[in-house]
């Protein structure tokens, strides 16, 4: 048997962390949504009891150190799966970006393994498994806007956004997402976005109130040791974007904006600075 799933990239149009764990797992308040830039992940069964994994990446490990390997692990351990899987993820998101490409590959394996093994799970039950995997995955099962709150595992799916188009540059540089947590000091968390606000623009459907408020509370530390962010962030502002700022840990920078006009001049003007640029807009995993 074999099965296809879609693995968007997501962004995160705010992101606050308000304490650590014990455990040294960030408690978060952030709000995410998925675009339409995607990696495929094909899951085949094999008669030999083991786990395969290809991808036409040559950044990508295909060992238990691939998220979608974990996945896979994951779900046979606790389900007591005796057949094997093999993955080929065809790749598209850029690696180590802070767009959750690593993250929605997992989650895209345990919704494509959910149905391949007959599970029966909702979406609810892969998220908290997903959570075992990395933070990201709880709301990758989901790929839809959302608000995103504890360790990761409580994802509240939220209205479509307004129309909008969204500009993602990548500069030419990886980002470790561990070594970036490691350097938040909650005592020199200075500016804090209004996700409250944020929240209520998403449900008025306030592009407006949308783009004011976002905010991304570890834009400053990723950007002082990479200043290239900053740089993108200026440049997307100039060319026309609305609102603009960091995903994730970073590198990745994107802009928003109203008209589709717009976001193709900025998409155009910005390719001259940035060799990874893309023009995309918000998707839903739930419309399928």
């Amino acid at each position: 048997m074999q099965i296809v799933e879609k693995a968007p990239a997501k962004i995160n149009l705010g992101l606050d962390t308000l304490f650590e764990h014990r455990n040294g797992d960030k408690e978060w308040n952030m709000v995410m949504t998925s675009v339409d830039l995607a990696d495929y992940v094909q899951l085949e069964t094999i008669t030999a009891n083991r786990i395969e994994v290809a991808t036409d990446s040559g950044f990508l490990p295909n060992d238990r150190r691939n998220l979608a390997f974990q996945a896979v692990s994951l779900l046979k351990h606790r389900y007591h799966i005796r057949s094997g899987v093999k993955i080929k993820i065809h790749k598209a998101i850029p690696v180590a970006a802070g767009l959750g490409g690593g993250s929605s590959d997992a989650a895209a394996v345990l919704r494509g393994l959910n149905r391949m093994w007959e599970l029966n799970l909702d979406l609810k039950t892969l998220a908290k498994l997903g959570l075992q995997i990395d933070s990201d995955v709880p709301y990758c099962v989901y790929s839809q806007t959302a608000h995103v709150t504890g360790k990761g595992e409580v994802v509240t799916p939220l209205p479509k956004l307004p129309p909008l188009w969204i500009v993602l540059a990548k500069p030419k540089i990886s980002v470790s997402t561990p070594n970036i947590l490691r350097q938040v000091d909650y005592d020199q968390l200075a500016t804090h976005p209004d996700i409250d606000q944020l929240l209520a623009g998403i449900q008025a459907g306030d592009s407006q109130q949308i783009f004011t408020n976002m905010g991304n509370v570890l834009e400053p530390i990723t950007a002082k040791r990479y200043p290239e962010i900053m740089q993108i962030k200026r440049q997307l502002l100039t060319f026309g974007a609305d609102a603009a700022q960091m995903s994730g840990t970073g590198p990745t920078v994107f802009g928003v904006c109203r008209k589709l006009s717009r976001a193709q001049r900025v998409y155009n003007s910005l390719k001259g600075f940035c060799k990874e640029v893309y023009l995309v807009r918000p998707v839903n995993l739930a419309d399928r």
